[in-house]
């Protein structure tokens, strides 16, 4: 359904005095999505998830640039395609409620969600009924303006949103944090269904712990780079591929709960070499002379040449 090979995307600043710079933010990500399957992203704040989401959409600021293939279906996923397609073959969860129209009661934006799948309105007023039900929203939420909710029905709202989508790929960027622990299963369920009737499904999340709920492979990220792909048991049956995927299964509570040290590099300082290599315990010279290449071990991917 959707394949991604070698996305760079580059943003142009001015500093002081006009000087320009560029700032590669993301500089190799692979990934693909099949049909029926949901693939988590994972990975610290700043590796570029929530950025992978605004390139499909075509909702990148125009000051960004970005190279390599997208395909979607098969064809090539151009700034005039995402903006036919999305809302409607590709769908989006929104991490921040300041997506939700602030002049718009909720009930009516997510019926328009509905009725952009070319449901009719009266379907779409009984599914917004039917969904809202679900999340636990009482009924007069469907007549109340964002500002009038909590910060957890907005974001139910939001989820609601996939839920009465027909998208053939649905993004779900951070869709579970701040609410209560039924409705965060409630929410995966649904992301869980929409896979199992022949949708492809990204979740993008921090909580590793809930992406294996429902996940069947994890791609982990790092400093823009995709640096494995693994299947959800791999976590489970110690077969993690990358020193980081491994350090970040490592810092769970459940498990050893080891902070890993350092930080991502900075984008206007980027290696020459492997960007994790000043905090891996791998590191040899052969690591700080070239990138590593992402590649295929044990049916799944990694960008390490000692894995």
């Amino acid at each position: 359904m959707l394949s991604i090979s070698n996305l760079s995307i580059t943003f142009t600043q001015y500093n002081q005095g006009l000087r320009r710079k560029h700032l590669h933010v993301i500089t190799d990500l692979s990934l693909d999505v099949q049909a029926g399957e949901v693939v988590a992203v994972v990975g610290s704040s700043g590796s570029g998830k929530s950025l992978l989401a605004h390139t499909l959409l075509g909702i990148l600021p125009t000051n960004a640039e970005y190279t390599g293939t997208l395909l979607f279906q098969g064809q090539p996923l151009t700034q005039k395609r995402c903006e036919r397609l999305r809302g409607r073959a590709i769908a989006l969860v929104p991490q921040s409620v300041a997506y939700l129209d602030p002049l718009m009661k909720v009930g009516h934006q997510v019926q328009r969600v509905a009725q952009l799948n070319g449901v009719s309105p009266a379907a779409a007023r009984t599914l917004t009924h039917q969904t809202f039900q679900r999340y636990d929203l009482a009924t007069n939420t469907q007549r109340r303006y964002p500002f009038q909710l909590s910060g957890g029905m907005a974001r139910r709202v939001l989820v609601s949103t996939a839920v009465v989508t027909q998208a053939d790929l649905v993004i779900a960027d951070e869709p579970t944090p701040g609410l209560h622990p039924d409705v965060v299963r409630e929410a995966l369920t649904h992301l869980r269904e929409l896979a199992e009737a022949g949708r492809g499904v990204i979740l993008i999340t921090h909580d590793i712990e809930a992406a294996l709920q429902i996940a069947d492979r994890i791609a982990v990220f790092y400093a823009g780079t995709t640096v494995e792909i693994a299947a959800a048991q791999d976590f489970s049956t110690g077969r993690l591929r990358h020193p980081y995927t491994q350090a970040l299964w490592r810092s769970l509570p459940k498990n050893d709960f080891i902070p890993l040290p350092g930080n991502q590099p900075n984008p206007e300082q980027l290696p020459e070499g492997c960007l994790f290599s000043d905090r891996c315990p791998w590191v040899t010279p052969e690591c700080t002379a070239n990138r590593p290449a992402l590649r295929q071990i044990n049916n799944g991917w990694v960008r390490c040449i000692h894995a």
